[in-house]
């Protein structure tokens, strides 16, 4: 088996090349790659922790963890790699104190050896479930400890599947899981594994951080003119068919619309559905003063950076991804105390699923529906807004549980 996953692995980065000459992200992927080892420095005079995060939502997970990891100790040098190009490209945009950052090299044995002689890493964090069998087996070969970090498995996954062994043994190699939920535990237990400890989810211990330090947004502020808003978070294409009538439908109130795509084509068909009712963040500055100019009742946040600040003025949330299996953040939100609407498509997000079971967030699939929730969120709102708060306290901690264990089981921070 161990043959025929090498000859895959190989496959995948031929496809992959061959792919770049009509993908873009594939494009970006390939190049990446290029020339990585000779540009790679030898870091053995250094203390190294590497965490692995196939994209940006599990260096959300991560952050928390290394943060806690260079409060501690600020001597220790933080890698980190990415299997995406997301992860590459916008891991900048967070509060970080990586000190490098680079792609995962393709995952063969030759590959996985010389990264670990060249990094010389004394602990490997693997964020959520990207398990690389040969970069593990490289990491205990080299006495390393590897440890996952906010585990997070599905009996589907072929680690519990007939043909599975292979897999299993990968999940064997690796010297301690901190788990999400019982779920992830007790499917572990299932094949032979028990060195295990439910944290939970670093992310709600960052939103909450992160609400705490987050500046407040003048243009926002000055567009509200003291009103709150409704804030569409990381809307796609197919959600604006339940908001863009919803908008239309309530006139009276302002929205605050945060696209997952900010191209100029994304933003025009947004402007289009909604005509003469949106303002563009881009074309504010923080001299303008309101006038009657600014009493557009859309304000369509066209770069990156403002969404965090925009939930501190919302009355509740609309996140998008929920019709494509895709749901974005909707732990941000919630640190702001706001009930959290989104699509059907949420099954893989156990997050979604704990906010539905404690009323604190609905689920919609048309206009109809969107409509009955916001009913129930403004009869409600002081109910599910406090409701959320005890929620988010009581989810945080999973850091702090993290870090102690580490502490105490793999060497002194």
């Amino acid at each position: 088996m161990q043959y025929f996953y090498s000859f895959s692995i190989r496959v995948y980065g031929k496809l992959m090349w061959f792919a770049a000459f009509f993908h873009p992200k594939a494009k970006e992927w390939v190049s990446g790659r290029k020339h990585l080892f000779q540009n790679l420095p030898t870091l053995n005079q250094k203390e190294v922790y590497w965490f692995h995060c196939a994209s940006l939502g599990e260096f959300d997970m991560a952050l928390p963890l290394m943060n806690a990891i260079k409060e501690k100790n600020p001597a220790i040098f933080i890698l980190v790699t990415f299997f995406s190009p997301s992860g590459m490209n916008h891991y900048t945009k967070r509060k970080h104190q990586v000190d490098l950052a680079l792609y995962l090299p393709l995952d063969t044995a030759s590959n996985a050896q010389k990264f670990m002689q060249q990094i010389n890493p004394k602990i490997l964090f693997i964020v959520k479930y990207e398990f690389w069998n040969n970069f593990i087996s490289a990491a205990k070969k080299n006495g390393v400890s590897v440890v996952s970090v906010c585990t997070l498995l599905r009996p589907n996954q072929r680690f519990f599947s007939w043909y599975g062994t292979f897999f299993r043994n990968t999940l064997r190699q690796i010297d301690f899981f901190y788990v999400q939920n019982l779920l992830t535990q007790n499917l572990l237990n299932s094949i032979g594994i028990f060195n295990t400890l439910i944290t939970g989810d670093t992310r709600y211990d960052q939103v909450i951080s992160a609400k705490k330090t987050n500046p407040t947004n003048t243009i926002i502020e000055l567009f509200l003119n003291q009103e709150k808003a409704i804030i569409l978070g990381s809307i796609w294409e197919i959600d604006t068919a339940i908001l863009k009538p919803f908008i239309r439908n309530h006139p009276e109130t302002k929205f605050i619309v945060a696209p997952h795509q900010i191209d100029e084509g994304t933003i025009a068909k947004i402007e289009n559905g909604l005509k003469g009712l949106t303002l563009r963040f881009s074309e504010l500055d923080n001299g303008t003063k309101w006038d009657e100019n600014l009493a557009k009742q859309v304000l369509i946040l066209d770069t990156i950076g403002h969404l965090t600040a925009a939930y501190s003025f919302g009355s509740f949330a609309y996140i998008g991804g929920g019709f494509t299996g895709k749901l974005h953040n909707i732990l941000e939100p919630a640190a702001y105390d706001l009930p959290v609407v989104f699509g059907p498509k949420y099954t893989n997000f156990p997050e979604a699923e704990e906010f539905i079971s404690r009323g604190i967030g609905f689920s919609v699939s048309s206009l109809e529906q969107m409509e009955n929730a916001y009913r129930h969120i403004q009869r409600d709102y002081r109910e599910i807004a406090a409701k959320t708060t005890h929620f988010m306290e009581e989810k945080t901690g999973a850091t702090r549980l993290m870090v102690e264990h580490v502490n105490n089981h793999f060497g002194s921070i």
